[in-house]
């Protein structure tokens, strides 16, 4: 399924494994950060196109498959006729003139296309839920655990010399807590982007090909 929204280069796929056809992953939930630096990073930065991601989806679009000829294998007719010296809207009509032999619509393809949209969106609300959870248990807690110590500082600051050495302890602790929050957060925040980003092009494409189907397919 995989190749049928993805056009990938040759010359970085010849040294890249071969990829499944069809992807193993059942679960969206993002997976925990794992810290691998020192440096303190500031922000998440654009998403972007996670394999992973792209399987988890494409696994729920395998367990949705409508039985019979439907969007998925009108896709696949479109690609095939990608490389032919034709026009956009004689690639769509070549491909469901194709489709009609097999008893396809122009309603029935557009319908089939919106039903993998509704499953993509129902991956993107589990995902969702997943993330919240994710920064319950990754950012939530340390951050409750940051104010706490925060407040034991502020407090030991009012004692005099005999407390200074227990005040620099906190602050230390306060300063590693706050990089591991720092990169815990970018962590959640850049599995997000990844997972938008993949979903965002999925359903652009799928968008962009119902379009076409409506205005090429009469």
């Amino acid at each position: 399924m995989k190749s049928l929204f993805l056009v990938e280069d040759e010359n970085a796929t010849a040294e890249k494994t071969a990829t499944p056809s069809k992807p193993t992953s059942s679960e969206s939930a993002p997976s925990a950060p794992q810290p691998t630096s020192t440096a303190r990073p500031h922000s998440a930065g654009p998403g972007q196109i996670d394999d992973k991601f792209l399987q988890v989806l494409f696994k729920a679009m395998e367990q949705a498959n409508i039985q019979g000829f439907d969007y998925l294998e009108y896709k696949q007719s479109l690609r095939n006729l990608a490389k032919m010296p034709m026009d956009e809207a004689t690639r769509y009509q070549s491909a469901y003139a194709m489709a009609q032999t097999l008893g396809a619509t122009p309603q029935q393809l557009v319908e089939t296309a919106n039903h993998y949209l509704k499953v993509l969106q129902a991956e993107e609300q589990k995902f969702g839920q997943a993330l919240n959870s994710q920064k319950d248990q990754q950012i939530g807690q340390r951050v409750e655990q940051l104010k706490s110590l925060q407040a034991a500082a502020a407090e030991k600051a009012k004692m005099i010399d005999v407390l200074k050495k227990e005040i620099a302890d906190l602050e230390e602790k306060q300063k590693a807590l706050q990089s591991t929050i720092e990169e815990a957060t970018v962590k959640v925040e850049s599995t997000k982007n990844d997972f938008v980003a993949s979903y965002q092009s999925l359903v652009a494409q799928i968008v962009q090909d119902v379009e076409k189907m409506k205005q090429y397919l009469k």
